[in-house]
């Protein structure tokens, strides 16, 4: 392999505290053997960082990259990853993102970014072409995405702009990044490393091209991947008619979607009214896709005057932020979830995370942990102006929207009741109880990254029954399975294609593409190695990091469902665990082995 197949070839390095800017060559042999965005950001950062260092120090580091078929023709390719150590998790972070702006940044002539120090003002980085500068950006800072974004373009014209918001600014530990105004690399507190580097954003122009290595060869694969997206039932009609919204229903007929922080179980129900169906009813006004998309999943949804006291105009929801504005929080009102997700567009937040740490609110209120007093107003399930308010509090960083801003662990931990958190390693689980869908509840504890649905997608097999059915009660085999799911998604953040293609394409099409792109002639087994490899890296940071094991909260171990097809379970994680770490290769504590390190090469 070599440059100019698939990478493009040069490393932006930016020194913010000396306000200096070099251009080196690409790894090429980090980037053969962790490919590109999740995995190539996590390997510079780690031969980079100390993993014990401070996330909002000088001396952290955060890394923009792209993937190695960012660009390319191949089937929603328009990915990039943002790399460094959480702030919310102490994990190692790697929030990825689609849109425009990955693809642009190769355009310009490069696969990453890697930022360090700390600016002494606000500054943004400019990005066109061989012209890279720092720029000052006080007139910028305190503005939310929309607004800086809209300057930028007024100011430089129209780039591709990543930008933060005064939640990245202010420190809440769950502040994304966020490009081309409403995509988000958005979970683990990515944002908040950004501004606390003073950086606002990078803008991005770029006039040159991706090359592959065998063009014949790639444009067949990705016409034949394509073929099969478009006539799969989930990414050809499913998800561009209702969305990820579509899942609420779903999951909510199997007893999954939690409920009022997941006190009162998993079945909600008024579902329907915050599902993707009810969306289509009346707030829906276009599908919106990423680049290369051939899904177009995205909602932009509006809400009139007359219709609601949240009304207003903006993107989404996604399934996650529609469960976590909506069941979660024990409320109905389509309109409300609607308003609370444009607000975290709009002020760069994670809408999972501020969701869920809104209902774990509610529930300490209601069981008294809470005084009225400190939160200014009473907080009660099912109340929807009260949700709402707090999710504008906590981008204000106004009264106990500072609390809120510091995620459920935090705040639960405050009050004396940590347990009463649904995190795992701090970060919020999303909308799926693991008491229902067991391999969920393993994927949750085992996730690199704290709660995360995204790095194992289990409900693909236990509810969507692709590529194959499993029963989401049992506990059999899926310690394996899910081994099999995080080697492969690690390997598909990396090439820059999104996760929502997995539901149709699996590793003989995403091999294939990758070896035409990058002119490898490796088995797809080998190819998947690669996936093994990245985890495993991504795991040894956090063990040197001190992170805690791998466990889940009390409620999902102890408390059993009250109701619905899974009424009785709870989270049989232990089970799980053995069957995993032993598909894994590492001890029956959960550590890898350094025969298992000496095999991947790490």
């Amino acid at each position: 392999m070599a440059i100019g197949n698939a990478w493009v070839g040069t490393i932006l390095r930016v020194d913010l505290s000396a306000g200096t800017i070099a251009k080196e060559p690409l790894n090429m042999q980090d980037a053969h053997d962790y490919v590109g965005a999740r995995g190539l950001g996590t390997k510079y950062y780690c031969n980079e960082v100390d993993p014990k260092i401070d996330p909002f120090s000088p001396e952290n580091k955060l890394i923009f990259m792209t993937g190695a078929l960012t660009g390319t023709f191949a089937p929603s390719a328009g990915r990039y990853e943002v790399v460094s150590k959480s702030p919310l998790t102490g994990t190692i972070g790697a929030a990825n993102s689609g849109g425009h702006f990955g693809p642009e940044l190769k355009y310009a002539g490069y696969d990453g970014i890697i930022f360090e120090g700390r600016a002494d003002h606000p500054v943004y980085l400019y990005v066109n072409d061989d012209v890279v500068e720092l720029r000052d950006a006080s007139h910028l800072w305190g503005k939310n995405v929309h607004e800086a974004t809209d300057l930028l373009e007024a100011e430089v014209g129209k780039f591709r702009i990543a930008t933060i918001a005064p939640s990245g600014e202010n420190g809440v530990l769950f502040a994304g990044v966020m490009n081309d105004k409403n995509r988000a690399a958005g979970r683990g507190g990515m944002g908040a490393v950004m501004g606390s580097k003073n950086l606002k954003a990078v803008v991005v122009r770029g006039t040159g091209s991706v090359k592959v290595a065998h063009s014949q060869g790639f444009l067949e694969e990705s016409m034949k991947s394509r073929t099969i997206l478009r006539e799969h039932p989930v990414c050809g009609t499913g998800l561009a008619a209702y969305g990820t919204e579509i899942l609420v229903n779903i999951i909510n007929e199997v007893g999954g979607l939690p409920k009022n922080n997941g006190r009162d179980g998993a079945v909600f129900e008024n579902a329907y009214e915050i599902s993707g169906e009810k969306l289509a009813e009346g707030a829906l006004v276009k599908n919106q896709g990423c680049f290369g998309c051939t899904i177009a999943c995205g909602r932009v949804t509006k809400i009139e005057p007359d219709e609601s006291e949240f009304y207003g105009f903006g993107e989404g929801p996604e399934y996650e932020a529609g469960w976590s504005f909506g069941a979660d929080c024990g409320i109905d009102d389509i309109a409300a979830v609607l308003k609370a997700n444009w607000i975290c567009n709009e002020e760069g937040m994670d809408p999972i995370t501020l969701g869920a740490t809104v209902a774990c609110a509610m529930e300490l209120f209601e069981a008294g942990y809470i005084p009225e007093d400190d939160i200014g107003f009473p907080l009660r399930f099912g109340d929807a102006a009260a949700m709402v308010r707090c999710v504008r509090m906590t981008a204000d960083g106004e009264g106990f929207g500072k609390m809120l801003g510091q995620g459920s662990y935090r705040l639960a931990e405050h009050y004396g009741h940590p347990e009463l958190s649904m995190s795992v390693k701090k970060q919020e689980m999303p909308a799926y109880d693991g008491r229902a869908i067991q391999g969920i509840a393993l994927e949750y504890a085992t996730s690199n990254r704290g709660g995360c649905h995204v790095r194992g997608y289990m409900i693909s097999p236990e509810v969507l029954g692709l590529p194959v059915k499993t029963d989401p009660l049992i506990t059999e085999g899926k310690g394996a399975l899910l081994k099999t799911f995080q080697d492969l998604t690690a390997l598909c953040d990396s090439t820059g294609i999104c996760l929502f293609t997995t539901f149709a394409l699996g590793l003989p099409e995403l091999a294939g593409l990758y070896r035409e792109a990058a002119g490898t002639d490796e088995t797809d087994e080998e190819i998947l190695l690669k996936g093994e490899r990245i985890w495993n890296l991504e795991k040894r940071f956090n063990m040197a990091a001190g992170v805690e094991k791998d466990t889940l909260p009390p409620r999902l171990l102890r408390e059993e469902l009250p109701s619905g097809p899974a009424k009785g379970k709870v989270a049989e994680l232990q089970v799980m665990l053995a069957d995993y770490y032993e598909a894994r290769g590492w001890t029956a504590e959960g550590d890898p082995t350094d025969a298992k390190f000496q095999e991947l090469r790490l």
